[in-house]
């Protein structure tokens, strides 16, 4: 009979992904000034020097975090895009209007993204993490409106004035209470893309 070891250590491909996950828990309950090594690593159930292992300090652990983030959102709309079957309006739809639903319209996440938006002017590694995943979501809208309207004049201005709305109604959704549904929501995205794409 064996005998099983007093602890498991995880691989190191689990243990940054669960650091990774644990600062994104602290910057969503306590904001980017409630961040600290001590806290990432109490919330993750490790010692406090493990985390410089994995990362160069804090500023790195959150632009991971910006990042990891920013792929499970790619992940949700690349998804819904999927759901929405072949018809290339529908397709475009379904990725503007995903922000309107869990797991993307949360509180949590919201909470996460203003702690990520306050240290985009202080933190150069969180900035530029920034820009990646917006630019990211906005190629991916270029692309999908290309497919739809080819001779469209300028996918990268009506991409840009698409996502500014879905920001928008995306916060006020996270916010709680809202002035409109998620269904009225997805009715203003659809109306704004045919009068953008026209």
């Amino acid at each position: 009979m064996t005998t099983q070891p007093a602890f498991t250590r995880a691989a190191p491909d689990a243990r940054r992904l669960s650091l990774i996950e644990a600062t994104g828990r602290v910057l969503a309950a306590k904001g980017a000034a409630g961040v600290s090594v001590r806290a990432i690593c109490a919330q993750a159930g490790v010692s406090p020097g493990l985390l410089r292992h994995y990362f160069a300090g804090v500023s790195e652990a959150i632009a991971e975090t910006y990042r990891w983030t920013g792929a499970r959102i790619a992940e949700a709309l690349a998804e819904a895009v999927a759901e929405a079957g072949e018809d290339p309006r529908a397709r475009v739809l379904a990725y503007l209007t995903a922000s309107f639903r869990p797991p993307i319209a949360s509180p949590e996440l919201l909470a996460s993204y203003v702690a990520f938006w306050s240290l985009t002017r202080s933190d150069a590694a969180v900035a530029a993490v920034r820009a990646e995943v917006y630019g990211d979501f906005r190629e991916e809208l270029e692309r999908l409106l290309v497919a739809w309207r080819p001779q469209l004049a300028d996918p990268s201005l009506t991409a840009i004035a698409l996502t500014a709305l879905i920001d928008g109604l995306w916060l006020e959704l996270s916010l709680g209470g809202a002035p409109f549904s998620t269904g009225q929501a997805g009715e203003l995205a659809a109306r704004w893309l045919d009068t953008l794409a026209a």
